[in-house]
């Protein structure tokens, strides 16, 4: 029978939030068995390019991402970021490990083709190794992952962080029983964009077809979705959307997803 991994991954508005952030941490520490952490930080990423002149542009919420773009992502991402988290982990006795795709040689990606619009330094991912994951999660290590992934000729690449979880959680799934969890500033999926607690608790493949005709699932949610059924289409146990308080054992206000 397979061990079980928890795969979280947590975007800007909790990242940005010092409060929010450390009440997940502390969660997040507290979760038992083999856990990985996958993060963004877009709006940080934002903020610094502004205050350094550079321009940040955007196509459809995708951030484009130039020589320039690529080089704050990386200095926000991979180190500011990625450290204080691992930094914080570590206050919660929690041995995390900071890492990028290139690290291990973990993630490697292309460069996304060119079609109706260039988007730069941005990868799509071709492979993870699991096998490098697994030796850090033996030795009771946990990998911290920011969005950034590499094309193994010494180029690296900005990645979307939902879906590197998502690749990080179906690679993981030959070795382990694998649970992904969204972590954002809602509680699930909502009914009802104005109330908060018109949460979805339950999502299958019928039930996610129902509520994309009836627009419940729209814009800046689709994505997400795209991501959370292909990994449950690629062995992933199941799929869980939500706020920070996702991670605790007595809350039930969050989103489940399976097949």
């Amino acid at each position: 029978m397979k061990k079980k991994l928890s795969i979280i991954k947590i975007g800007g508005n909790v990242i940005e939030n010092e409060e929010e952030l450390s009440k997940f941490l502390a969660s997040f520490s507290q979760l038992e068995g083999s856990k990985i952490l996958v993060h963004g930080g877009g709006k940080l990423a934002t903020q610094l390019a502004n205050q350094l002149g550079i321009e940040s542009k955007m196509f459809q919420g995708r951030r484009i991402t130039d020589a320039d773009s690529l080089k704050i992502i990386t200095m926000v991402y991979a180190g500011l970021t990625n450290k204080n988290i691992v930094a914080k982990l570590q206050a919660y006795n929690c041995n995390a490990i900071g890492l990028s795709g290139a690290d291990g040689n973990i993630i490697k990606a292309h460069k996304r083709p060119i079609r109706d619009i260039d988007f730069g330094f941005v990868g799509d991912i071709e492979n993870v190794d699991a096998s490098i994951i697994n030796q850090l999660l033996t030795i009771n290590l946990t990998p911290v992952f920011c969005a950034m992934s590499h094309n193994k000729r010494g180029q690296l690449l900005n990645t979307n962080a939902d879906t590197i979880a998502s690749e990080i959680s179906i690679a993981m799934s030959s070795i382990y029983e694998t649970t992904l969890y969204y972590c954002f500033e809602k509680k699930g999926v909502l009914m009802d964009v104005n109330d908060d607690n018109s949460v979805v608790t339950e999502i299958n493949s019928e039930s996610y077809k129902q509520l994309l005709f009836d627009d419940v699932i729209a814009d800046g949610m689709l994505p997400k979705m795209k991501n959370c059924f292909h990994a449950l289409k690629n062995n992933v146990k199941k799929v869980c959307i939500g706020n920070t308080n996702m991670l605790d054992s007595q809350s039930e206000l969050f989103t489940t997803l399976t097949l």
